[in-house]
């Protein structure tokens, strides 16, 4: 027999403990982002790497390894998006996966033909070249968009199963 809360010290309680199943890792880091924003659990991209890595997405630390100049495909949590006034109309999107962060320069051009992707995705998958600047010693390095592709459905799909209770 065990004992209810302080509240009710004295209330015998005759039953057993409930314990219920915990929900998948990609259903708990689905609902933190859906409730917080954030998550203290896994990174939700690695839950998606091998469906990304079908579609030739690349990680933040694959691309950091490539010379200037490549034409490269990357995928990643959208972190930042910036249009200061002085970028005549370019937008400047941070993307974050599970291995690093990897900025990405949107010109005005592209900006104004596919404006629902860039300001509505959460996951957002770019295809672009790959800018590295030798001058800084390859420090300074991003993607310039060609093409952008919102792949948000993608986190709704995280390993979702029906926990029925029975």
């Amino acid at each position: 027999m065990q004992r209810a809360p302080e509240l009710l010290r004295e209330a015998p309680v005759n039953e057993a403990l409930l314990v219920l199943p915990s929900a998948p890792e990609g259903e708990e880091v689905r609902f933190d982002y859906a409730s917080l924003g954030l998550t203290l659990r896994a990174h939700p991209l690695p839950l998606l790497r091998e469906q990304l890595s079908k579609a030739k997405l690349m990680t933040a630390t694959q691309l950091h390894r490539l010379p200037h100049g490549r034409l490269v495909r990357a995928c990643g949590l959208v972190t930042m998006r910036q249009s200061p006034g002085t970028a005549k109309g370019v937008t400047f999107v941070t993307l974050e996966d599970e291995t690093g962060c990897v900025n990405v320069i949107v010109w005005k051009a592209l900006k104004e033909r596919q404006r629902s992707e860039l300001l509505h995705a959460q996951l957002l998958a770019v295809h672009g070249t790959w800018q590295r600047d030798e001058d800084s010693g390859g420090q300074v390095c991003h993607v310039v968009a060609g093409y952008l592709r919102d792949l948000t459905p993608l986190l709704d799909e995280l390993a979702t199963s029906s926990r029925d209770f029975h």
